[in-house]
């Protein structure tokens, strides 16, 4: 069981999608959930990934500000995986 950082629910890991900050600092939506660095999880629906932006979950989650167009990089690729 993972915690969304947008709504805050509990859910299997398997039913929320995983955002990655790698080793070299860059932020990524990891879709197999595989990929080595520090994650953070999301509800599969951009109301979670909105909330999460305005309650700053994501920065929370990582211990450092997220610059805006990431915010938006990642906005688009969720809306690609839905």
């Amino acid at each position: 069981m993972r915690k969304c950082v947008g709504c805050g629910e509990m859910k299997p890991k398997k039913e929320l999608l995983r955002i990655l900050r790698t080793e070299t600092g860059e932020f990524v939506v990891d879709a197999l959930g595989k990929a080595n660095g520090r994650g953070a999880y999301l509800c599969r629906s951009v109301e979670c990934f909105q909330k999460a932006v305005k309650n700053r979950g994501l920065e929370r989650s990582f211990k450092q500000a997220i610059p805006p167009e990431v915010y938006e990089r990642m906005e688009k690729e969720m809306g690609e995986l839905e």
